[in-house]
């Protein structure tokens, strides 16, 4: 596992581990600090996740080159050689300064092939504070009604197409239970592969259908046995600007 926080950028807590100590450590210095804006480039980090880039320092790696602003390359979960993969993202869905766009986020996690299981905090949050907030965002930057429904229906987006599921949270009592499934659905993740029976135009957009039958019969056995798996698959390459 690797942690990744961010507020006004993403920022590597410990690279690629299988060591629970260091986890541990991870957790312990997200609990004891603040973030240190109010920014929440949500975009930005989940591209840097999945593609990788120049970022800080890991810190539980290189405290003193983090603490003189000094960055490192991060690989990257879409190039990672693993059996398994997924991310957990725990965020609001809120995206307040990201230079990458939604839409930029959500192409990349279509290609990446990586399941999103998203934990959503501003659900929470908005079922708390619904009555007090307004129709749209207020002036001094605080996110309205409208904000935190946009913020939902991105995060539902984000895991359906990347093959995840996503969590809105109502009570952080809830968080345990959705680690354990999580954690199932992860130890029941397989890869399939199919050959194409004629080549796709770089950046087309194929839908898939996975059926499962178990004994045979011919018939498809999706009422007792749920497949989890992303909506389409976007062929390699930029697609092909059409000439006028």
């Amino acid at each position: 596992a690797s942690v990744i926080a961010f507020d006004m950028r993403p920022t590597p807590i410990t690279d690629f581990t299988n060591d629970p100590q260091r986890l541990r450590q991870t957790i312990d210095i997200l609990l004891r600090n603040n973030p240190a804006f109010r920014e929440n480039n949500l975009w930005d980090a989940l591209k840097f996740t999945l593609n990788g880039g120049r970022g800080d320092s890991v810190v539980l790696d290189k405290s003193g080159d983090y603490d003189k602003g000094k960055q490192a390359e991060y690989s990257g979960m879409a190039s990672l050689k693993a059996k398994r993969k997924a991310i957990i993202l725990v965020a609001s869905g809120i995206d307040t300064f990201s230079k990458s766009n939604y839409a930029e986020a959500r192409r990349i996690v279509q290609e990446a092939g990586v399941p999103v299981y998203v934990i959503s905090t501003g659900n929470l949050f908005y079922k708390k504070y619904e009555q007090y907030l307004g129709a749209i965002d207020g002036i001094d930057g605080s996110p309205g009604r409208l904000t935190f429904l946009q913020a939902q229906n991105a995060m539902n987006t984000i895991a359906k197409e990347s093959g995840g599921k996503h969590y809105p949270m109502t009570f952080e009592g809830e968080v345990p239970g959705y680690m354990k499934e999580i954690v199932a659905m992860m130890r029941n993740q397989y890869s399939l592969a199919y050959d194409l029976a004629e080549k796709r135009p770089p950046g087309s957009r194929n839908k898939l259908e996975v059926k499962v039958d178990i004994d045979g019969d011919g018939v498809y056995d999706d009422k007792v046995y749920q497949v989890q798996h992303r909506p389409y698959y976007i062929a390699p390459g930029k697609e092909e600007k059409k000439k006028k």
